[in-house]
């Protein structure tokens, strides 16, 4: 998925000095991943 590219191995957010999004994308990018999450789309946290 796309959302996975902006997560690390073990399910963390990344941040947006990695990602290289400005601010309000990556508050939105961090709506998205948690919807996802709540929609159980992604998991909270991988092993």
């Amino acid at each position: 998925q796309i959302l996975r590219t902006f997560t690390t191995d073990t399910g963390k957010i990344l941040s947006a000095r990695i990602t290289g999004n400005c601010a309000s994308h990556q508050r939105q990018l961090t709506r998205c991943i948690k919807r996802a999450r709540n929609l159980a789309l992604l998991p909270y946290v991988s092993r």
